[in-house]
This record gives C-alpha cells, sequence and structure tokens, in this order.
C-alpha cells in the first residue's frame, strides 16, 4: 500500500499541507489548507500559551528546560518554522531571543556557567547558542546579521579536529561522557557538534563549508544503528516526545537526523558510509510504506520526514570525508588485568 492515501489522511493540515508541497509537489492544493493551519491543536497550543514578550514558559512544554524560558522559545519556534508557518507569534518569538543574546552573539550559559572562583561550571559551552540559534534559523533567521554573529561565535568554538567539545573551563576541556564520545576526537562532543552542525547546515552558504562538512564527518563516523531512535528528533518537534535537558539534548542517536544534515551539506552515496546509512534507513520501511515509531502519533509526521530527506539525497557529489571508517563502542570493554 503507499503511503499517500495514509499522509493525506492524517487529522493534521499542517502534515497534509507539507505533504503535499514537498513530496507530491502541489503547491497550489496545499495554499488551501492555508486557513486551517493555525487551528491545528499541534499549532493552536503554542499560540495561545505564547507570552506577550514573545517567549514560552517552561510550564509550556512537556520535558523540562534547564535553560529556562530561551530554551523553551527555541523549541517552540523550532516546531513553528518546521510547520513553515507564517504567523506573527513567529516574529515576537524571534525578537524575544535576540533580545537576550549577548554582545559577542552568544547566549547566556545560564546555571552551567562557572561561578566566581572559576568552579562547578563552564566558561562557554556551544550548545549555549546552538539551541537558541537552531529555532530562529529553521524558523527563516539564518542570514539575519545577528544570526550570523552567533554563527561566527560557534565556529569559534570548534575544535581543530573539526569537532565540537562539551565546554571549556579555563583552559580544561570538559569531560565527555561515552555516549557522547565521537571515533575520531578525544574531546569532541557528540551532542554539541549535533547541534553546532544542525545551525550551520541551515545556513544556505555555510551548510557545505569545512566547519560543517568536518563536523558531519564526526558525526558519521559514528555507525551504530540504533532503530528504536529513528525519526525522535521529529517526534520532539511535534511532541511526541518530551523535550528534555541540556548537555543531554542530543543524547539519542537518531539516524534519520543524521541523513538529514548529510542532505543539507552536500553528501552523497558516492560515499559508502552515506550509501550504507540510506540502505538502513530505507529497509526499516514497513509493508505500507512506514516508518513506524513507538509513539504511535508520530509514525506519519517522522514517515513524510524521512521520504522527504530520501528525496534530497545525492548520488554525487563534491563530499569528501576526511574521518577513517573506525569500528564504535560508546562504552569499549575494558581488558581485564588478570
Amino acid at each position: 500500500m503507499s503511503w499517500t492515501p495514509l499522509l493525506l489522511s492524517d487529522p493534521s493540515p499542517n502534515l497534509r499541507y507539507l505533504v503535499l508541497k514537498h513530496l507530491l509537489d502541489e503547491p497550489e492544493e496545499a495554499e488551501e489548507l492555508e486557513d486551517l493551519r493555525h487551528q491545528d491543536p499541534i499549532i493552536k497550543q503554542l499560540l495561545t500559551t505564547q507570552n506577550p514578550d514573545g517567549s514560552w514558559s517552561p510550564e509550556s512544554i512537556t520535558g523540562n528546560a534547564p535553560q529556562g524560558k530561551i530554551q523553551t522559545t527555541a523549541q517552540a519556534l523550532t516546531r513553528l518554522g518546521y510547520m513553515e508557518l507564517k504567523h506573527p507569534a513567529i516574529t515576537k518569538a524571534a525578537e524575544y531571543l535576540y533580545s537576550q543574546q549577548e554582545h559577542d552573539g552568544s547566549w547566556p550559559l545560564g546555571n552551567y556557567k562557572a561561578d566566581s572562583d572559576g568552579a562547578d561550571g563552564y566558561d562557554v559551552m556551544s550548545l549555549q547558542t546552538s539551541l537558541p540559534l537552531r529555532g530562529l534559523t529553521i524558523a527563516g533567521y539564518a542570514e539575519d546579521p545577528r544570526s550570523e554573529q552567533a554563527l561566527d561565535w560557534i565556529q569559534e568554538q570548534q575544535l581543530p579536529d573539526g569537532a565540537w567539545p562539551t565546554g571549556v573551563a579555563g583552559d580544561v576541556y570538559g569531560y565527555v561522557a561515552g555516549y557522547r564520545r565521537l571515533p575520531h576526537s578525544r574531546w569532541g562532543c557528540r551532542s554539541n557538534t549535533t547541534a553546532a552542525v544542525t545551525c550551520l547546515s541551515m545556513h544556505p552558504e555555510r551548510r557545505k563549508s569545512s566547519e560543517a562538512r568536518r563536523g558531519m564527518g564526526h558525526l558519521l563516523g559514528r555507525e551504530t544503528r540504533e532503530r528504536y531512535y529513528l525519526g525522535f528528533e521529529i517526534a520532539r518537534i511535534v511532541g511526541a516526545e518530551p523535550s528534555t535537558g541540556f548537555i543531554t539534548y542530543y543524547a539519542r542517536f537518531d539516524v534519520a537526523h543524521i541523513l538529514k544534515l548529510l542532505t543539507h551539506v552536500g553528501a552523497a552515496t558516492s560515499d559508502q558510509q552515506v550509501d550504507d546509512l540510506v540502505d538502513f534507513i530505507k529497509d526499516q520501511q514497513n509493508m505500507y510504506g512506514f516508518w513506524e515509531y513507538a509513539q504511535p502519533q508520530a509514525s506519519r509526521w517522522i514517515t513524510y520526514d524521512v521520504l522527504r530527506t530520501l528525496k534530497g539525497v545525492l548520488s554525487e557529489s563534491d563530499w569528501v570525508n576526511l574521518e577513517p571508517r573506525t569500528p564504535f563502542q560508546p562504552y569499549p570493554k575494558k581488558r581485564k588485568r588478570f
């Protein structure tokens, strides 16, 4: 059975809009749903809980937001931007986030900032800027001068090997837990690197920069195939999964999100690692053309998103991965002494 009737019969006018526009190339039919889109519960709840200053309070999401209203607002803006919505709430949310931006282009580190004695925290952590900037870039503000300054700041935090560290305290790099390790970087953090590459990948010019591609090479090197989390990022965007954590924000390794980043930076299946990832994702499609998810309400959204990503996969490009193919284990077994 084709996925087409199942996706077009979904109760969400926003999902039907995106399917018509991006999968079926029917923009005129998609526009007929415009008046219904604001009444979609997945959007209406956000529009009614926005604060007068353009922010959203942490109580308005499921999960937790260690960075307070900045993180919650970024998550709400990510959803509205993903839906490609046109609404004054998006402008208000963007201006709120920009009002919290520091002079150097970053956003405050908040609770993770080292105290006056330099203890119990970090001086800088790229996630402090990547998370709010992700909401702005997906909502169409990637080329705003304030976003450009933030992207410059993020690129300055990149390690010489191309990854991004957990954080920096003085001259010391932060500890990298096993689940956040990268195969070819001693201090690189997968969570920080994923967030940074996600922001860079949504800029029309920086998406194919050496900074974005080197970071992407590190992420591609983690060749684990965790079927359970395939589509997790989309499930979180639409509210089927809670939005939780800061350093742990990208703790789950979602191969669908990795493939999307690969298409954005211009990678192609002429690279064997990319080709293998595409094959793995295609193999998970069921007999009805769907990618099933643990939260059933997210399955149709994930199916749409994976199909759109596969549509953009290139067979040839100028992509060159500088990281060698290496077996990876988040927590390697320790050799016994006896």
